[in-house]
């Protein structure tokens, strides 16, 4: 019973760390865009657009990053994994999802790993709304390209 509680009480720890991390990044990015997304131009040019999009994406990669090292960091720290490499591979393999199971936590620890899982997936999804609310504000997904200028219509006839 002991076990369980420690693994629930790190798991819950690391969850908010990693949401608190998550939240503070996102702030930062869009404090940045604020400050400095002017320099882009992206009301002018589908260029500009295109770079802010990529300068966002390249944020969000880098939150999700510093949320793995801190699980990697955790995973050293308790003992369940013995070297920086392994640990950094099993936190990206489990933050992700894909959970390969080539590396593994002891059964001591396994459920930190599973509670990672389900957290990486929340935080995932939190950044693909993120990152989707950042081009629809850009007006990027809009399908006027898919409709034909009015005025080749008229040129035509």
């Amino acid at each position: 019973m002991l076990v369980l509680f420690q693994n629930l009480a790190l798991g819950a720890f690391m969850v908010c760390l990693t949401v608190a991390a998550h939240f503070l990044g996102l702030i930062a990015l869009v404090r940045t865009l604020r400050r400095g997304g002017h320099r882009f131009h992206a009301h002018e040019s589908v260029a500009g657009q295109g770079l802010l999009i990529v300068f966002v994406v390249l944020g969000i990669v880098a939150i999700h990053t510093l949320e793995i090292w801190l699980y990697a960091v955790a995973f050293l720290v308790i003992g369940s994994l013995d070297d920086l490499e392994a640990a950094l591979y099993f936190s990206t393999v489990s933050f992700s999802s894909l959970g390969y199971g080539d590396v593994i936590l002891s059964a001591r620890w396994r459920l930190v790993g599973a509670i990672e899982g389900m957290n990486g997936l929340i935080l995932i999804a939190w950044s693909t709304a993120f990152l989707f609310s950042v081009t629809r504000r850009l007006r990027t997904l809009e399908h006027d390209w898919l409709e034909r200028p009015r005025d080749a219509d008229t040129q035509r006839s």
